[in-house]
């Protein structure tokens, strides 16, 4: 049995130093409180942050509270797409995200020509400034040094990884999803290692021991395990058998029904256990002349799966329809995603920790939001 949080039972006597009065508390019926339900907190919140939990007697206001929701791959929804999206859109973006419960994302570039970039990149640096919705950690690069699955991906770069370009990017970039198998892709696992930025794998048709020893290099997260991965075979086990077979890597999916079968999502979660699973939207504007969503999901004319049009409250659900288990759903879509950013003031209630928390309902569907203790206004509910 998981450990049952001890929560106080008073309110801490505040310091004299403080000169304002905190909020009123967040009270809900049950809480993610670390990896159990705990009934009847009271959370209070000041300058942005957890103050502490409490149990309370008082009526509650909502059903479940958890720690906002963290999207490592978001490429647009709706017609905002944040290849050309402006920081107003990028905004716009980041209100739509919160709705739907998340309070941090990751912009995320799919593969493009590299004079593209820096203008894109320099946008989200501008609404990363602004500091308004959600707060963005930083840049997705998903490409453009991929490995030989490039999927959807256009114009994926030929030759050698290039390290300087990297670096150049570097105070911007979040995560880079790379092909190990590609020339130079190595060292670049090393050198985002040694920046303390999340190297991703692939986009790959890598084997086994290529993948084993990226893994050993430091890469960290594996992009939408299953898609774009290679096969699983039992004597080839390649890229998706290294993932499964080393516990120092984490591994997002896309819980839409589409790009997964549910019993492959099952067998993911088994096998890489509940530390380990990242839930993702890889959400895309479908607005482009090439895409044109069937069955929910946007396809390229070959038929190709090209993104989603997912939501992470409702990759949240699909996880715990198809027989995940509802903490282990949410801990996908919050403290696992932190983990791979290293970041340990998100994705947790704790006093120290971003004040970023979501409201949910019986079916889990998104009530309230907070962002830095600020409750959000939500619309374009869907």
């Amino acid at each position: 049995m998981p450990h049952r949080p001890q929560l106080s039972r008073e309110r801490p006597t505040r310091d004299s130093g403080w000169v304002s009065p905190a909020p009123t508390p967040i009270t809900a019926s049950s809480a993610l409180v670390g990896n159990s339900l705990v009934s009847n907190v009271a959370l209070h919140h000041f300058n942005g942050r957890i103050d502490s939990l409490s149990e309370t007697r008082e009526p509650p206001q909502f059903g479940l509270l958890v720690p906002g929701f963290i999207d490592l791959q978001v490429n647009g929804i709706g017609d905002i797409d944040v290849a050309t999206a402006t920081p107003d859109k990028l905004s716009k973006l980041g209100s739509i995200l919160a709705t739907h419960g998340v309070t941090a994302w990751c912009p995320t570039l799919v593969t493009r020509p590299l004079v593209e970039y820096p203008d894109a990149i320099a946008r989200i640096d501008a609404a990363r400034d602004e500091a308004v919705g959600p707060t963005i950690l930083g840049v997705h690069l998903e490409g453009p040094y991929l490995g030989s699955h490039h999927g959807a991906h256009q114009d994926v770069v030929d030759g050698p990884v290039e390290l300087g370009w990297i670096a150049e990017h570097s105070r911007s970039i979040a995560i880079v999803t790379l092909g190990p198998e590609r020339l130079g892709a190595m060292d670049a696992i090393t050198q985002l290692e040694e920046m303390h930025l999340v190297a991703a794998l692939g986009h790959t048709a890598a084997d086994y021991e290529t993948t084993m020893e990226a893994i050993e290099r430091g890469a960290r997260l594996f992009t939408h395990l299953g898609n774009a991965s290679g096969s699983l075979h039992q004597r080839a086990p390649g890229a998706i058998g290294a993932v499964l077979d080393d516990e120092r890597v984490f591994a997002s999916v896309i819980a839409d029904g589409v790009h997964l079968h549910d019993a492959v999502l099952r067998m993911f979660w088994r096998l890489c256990g509940s530390e380990r699973v990242v839930l993702v939207s890889d959400a895309v504007s479908p607005s482009g002349a090439t895409i044109d969503p069937i069955d929910g999901a946007p396809r390229l004319a070959d038929g190709s799966l090209a993104g989603t049009q997912l939501t992470m409250d409702a990759a949240v659900r699909h996880a715990i329809a198809v027989g995940i288990s509802p903490l282990d759903a949410l801990r996908a879509a919050t403290a696992n995603p932190a983990a791979v950013m290293r970041l340990t003031d998100r994705g947790v209630l704790a006093p120290g920790a971003h004040a970023d928390l979501v409201a949910l309902d019986d079916d889990y569907r998104v009530e309230a939001v907070w962002i830095g203790g600020h409750r959000q206004l939500l619309h374009d509910q869907g």
